[in-house]
């Protein structure tokens, strides 16, 4: 998008200072506004039904995926996948709860769209506390701080899973053959450090991020979920085959590990901070809600089978990415490559959502004349700093457990249920409903204190056998 459109769209809607009507939307509290009542008529240049569910696949399906078969290890077989299906029905839910929100602040003061931030402080202002009232702006900064931690450190592992997948395809080229045995072992020829494919990385990373019409990037979106579907067919048709037998693996892991289980796999439900820039961005948003439900039914779906099936096939000899656990022959190597074409194109669905948080109240400060290259600037530093902590930190493996803790825990399941309570509780809500929300967000509370301090442990503890971190999400 251009300069002006983010000075006069979504930069404008960082303030709430507009007097407007007082009411509900017809449907209220109790789901999402009707269709033909809803006054939202979208962008007429925006993206289609089809582009939207491909960049919310897009925005849910990335390397925490891959990660997920350690995560159940970590659960149990019989707990493990009960909690993702009950975590999934959760983040969905929350998802929904957030859009709804949004949809009534929209009806309510007559605004075109809200951003995450927008609803939250909107929901603060219709409080009877005078002091939530006052500090309503402080909702908006603190969801914004989260969105770009979040997303920034999905960026962060996005750029590690880049570079050691390149990393092990070269090391592994010389000896890499047709034969696909499980037993196979192949030389490893030394290659430059991880770090370094990091930084060759950059610069292709920095022009994907040049492109920031939704539109354009859902063709490349298009593509890299071809891509991933393709290796994720492969990965399937592999640990489907010579299942051993499960009897020796417990049904209910350790409690202690349960935490790193919450952490990874709130993260690999990422999306819920791409679904307003996404519906806001539509053509039609009245198809929104349907997009939302069977989009995330697909991701769930995919999330519990995949970790399952691939705890079953491997056991206890699960590595922190299922395809560690992949022979190393041509066909799998191409699996890596295919998927790192998908984790590209990823970034820029995610760095979206910060870039739109932070940019946009930056570029209202100069002229016109130099917004653009101010707004290109911003771009290649916020880049940059993700490609400089992705090289610092050691561990990104249980990083990926302490962000989905600390932030997605956050995003995903605290906030959304107080944001209901707050914008209907004044026109009266029923007490189940209430209850439910306190739940979940007690529940999501939990997970951020416990989640993040068990990671904090694993991450600065010493291990007598830490894996290398260059290969840790490969």
């Amino acid at each position: 998008m251009s300069t002006r459109r983010l000075r006069s769209e979504d930069y404008n809607d960082y303030s709430s200072t507009d007097v407007t009507p007082e009411g509900s939307p017809p449907g209220g509290m109790n789901g999402f506004a009707h269709p033909e009542s809803y006054q939202r008529f979208g962008d007429t240049n925006g993206t289609t039904w089809y582009q939207t569910l491909i960049h919310l696949l897009k925005g849910n399906i990335g390397t925490g995926l891959l990660g997920l078969p350690l995560a159940v290890k970590n659960a149990g077989i019989l707990l493990g996948p009960v909690s993702l299906l009950v975590m999934g029905v959760v983040a969905v839910h929350c998802m929904g709860i957030l859009v709804k929100c949004a949809h009534h602040f929209c009806y309510r003061f007559q605004k075109q769209f809200l951003d995450y931030g927008g609803a939250v402080m909107y929901g603060l202002e219709s409080t009877s506390s005078t002091w939530l009232r006052t500090h309503a702006i402080w909702g908006r900064r603190v969801v914004g701080l989260f969105l770009i931690v979040t997303q920034l450190g999905f960026c962060c592992v996005y750029f590690v899973f880049l570079a050691d997948n390149l990393r092990q395809v070269v090391s592994a080229a010389n000896g890499t053959t047709n034969d696909c045995s499980s037993n196979r072992t192949v030389a490893m020829t030394p290659t430059m450090d991880s770090r370094l494919y990091m930084l060759s990385l950059l610069p292709f990373v920095v022009l994907l991020t040049f492109i920031q019409n939704l539109k354009v990037l859902s063709v490349f979106s298009m593509l890299a979920n071809v891509a991933m579907l393709g290796s994720l067919i492969v990965i399937y048709q592999y640990i489907v085959r010579d299942i051993p037998d499960p009897s020796d693996l417990p049904l209910a892991a350790a409690w202690k590990t349960y935490p790193l289980f919450f952490g990874t796999a709130i993260f690999s439900f990422e999306g819920i901070g791409v679904v307003l820039p996404l519906e806001n961005k539509m053509k039609n948003p009245q198809q929104f809600p349907v997009i939302l439900y069977v989009g995330m039914t697909i991701v769930t779906i995919l999330y519990i089978s995949l970790s399952v099936l691939g705890y079953l096939r491997f056991g206890a000899d699960i590595q922190a990415s299922i395809t560690l656990n992949l022979p190393n022959c041509w066909l799998y190597q191409a699996v890596k490559l295919l998927f790192s074409f998908g984790i590209f194109f990823t970034y820029a669905v995610q760095f979206y959502v910060p870039a739109e948080i932070v940019i946009p109240p930056l570029v209202a400060r100069v002229s016109e004349r130099w917004g653009w290259l101010v707004n290109l600037l911003l771009r290649v530093a916020l880049v940059g700093v993700t490609c400089v902590l992705a090289i610092l930190i050691p561990r990104l493996d249980i990083v990926i457990s302490l962000v989905g803790s600390m932030s997605s825990s956050a995003l995903a399941l605290i906030f959304p249920p107080l944001l209901e309570i707050a914008t209907f509780y004044a026109e009266g809500m029923h007490p189940l409903v209430i209850a439910k929300d306190v739940v979940i967000s007690l529940f999501g509370f939990v997970g951020f204190v416990v989640g993040t301090y068990e990671a904090l442990v694993e991450l600065a503890a010493p291990t007598a056998a830490v894996v290398n971190t260059t290969s840790a999400m490969v």
